[in-house]
């Protein structure tokens, strides 16, 4: 059976601890000061959540008009991580519109990499490509998308309810048994990582969604393990942006086509100047499931 750590919404005394514990994973696989942690006791029931589940009542209660309409110079920077980026760049944009009732040109959900210990190449991290520049999983890192967020506890609570709404039951990821690897690991990136004040929070959110995550400590380079996510400090594993042509992209399965007025949002972002040029080559099909 899985060796689990159950803790109370205490986290920091878990996961910051100088223990080695064993991840027993489908592939067996045993990772040395892993540190798991359950987000709530073993007695807790499991509970199915649709990663779709409506949000609407209950966002519009989250915070003060004040902190729902502005943009302020005091914002922070999160990344989170689950499978292709393309989905959970799609979900996070309806989250800030629902819960920041953020405008198109205040969107800050965009797709990058992370997680890798190594940073950047040549002041970039890529795509795969023909060329083999800074490519992100040679680097070490993540698809992830990064969003930025008012210091405000209940706000932070409601992108990391939103994250956890990404799995299934069980913990696997929509895109689980296609994109799967290290390149497409589950990670949480925030300021201070597993010491700062935002992850008793993500501990409580993947608990009212159904305890169906696990949490460790991200040491960079971290392997890809199901109903586990990595949190990371962000100061020291920070976001990198993916290629314009990556945003505001369809998403990975069958039938996710998202409106025009979605896609169009990539356009008009990198006319804004919210999005960056990276000067990285074009990527390739061919590598990766099916190319993507």
């Amino acid at each position: 059976s899985n060796t689990r750590m159950v803790v109370d919404l205490r986290l920091f005394a878990c996961i910051t601890s100088a223990a080695s514990l064993s991840i027993s994973t489908p592939s067996r696989l045993s990772m040395e000061a892993s540190l798991p942690c359950r987000a709530s006791h073993a007695g807790d029931p499991m509970v199915s959540v649709s990663r779709r589940a409506a949000i609407g009542g209950l966002l519009s209660s989250v915070a003060s008009p004040s902190v729902l309409h502005a943009l302020s110079d005091n914002l922070l920077s999160f990344y989170f991580g689950c499978g292709c980026f393309w989905h959970v760049q799609h979900e996070f944009i309806e989250a800030e519109r629902r819960v920041l009732r953020r405008g198109d040109r205040e969107l800050t959900s965009l797709a990058g990499f992370a997680g890798g210990n190594a940073g950047a190449s040549g002041g970039k991290v890529c795509y795969h490509n023909a060329a083999f520049v800074a490519d992100y999983g040679k680097l070490g890192h993540a698809e992830v998308v990064r969003v930025m967020l008012p210091p405000d506890k209940d706000v932070f609570k409601e992108f990391a309810k939103e994250y956890c709404r990404l799995f299934d039951k069980n913990g696997y990821r929509p895109d689980q048994l296609g994109d799967r690897g290290p390149e497409y690991r589950n990670l949480i990136g925030m300021p201070g990582g597993a010491s700062s004040e935002w992850v008793s929070l993500m501990v409580e959110a993947s608990r009212e969604e159904g305890d169906k995550l696990d949490f460790a400590v991200g040491k960079g380079d971290d392997g890809d393990v199901r109903a586990l996510a990595w949190v990371m400090d962000s100061n020291r594993h920070p976001f990198y942006q993916a290629e314009p042509y990556h945003q505001f992209h369809d998403g990975f399965a069958w039938g996710e086509d998202y409106p025009n007025s979605y896609n169009n949002l990539q356009g008009l972002q990198r006319k804004a100047g919210l999005i960056a040029d990276t000067n990285c080559p074009n990527g390739m099909l061919g590598m990766g499931i099916a190319g993507l």
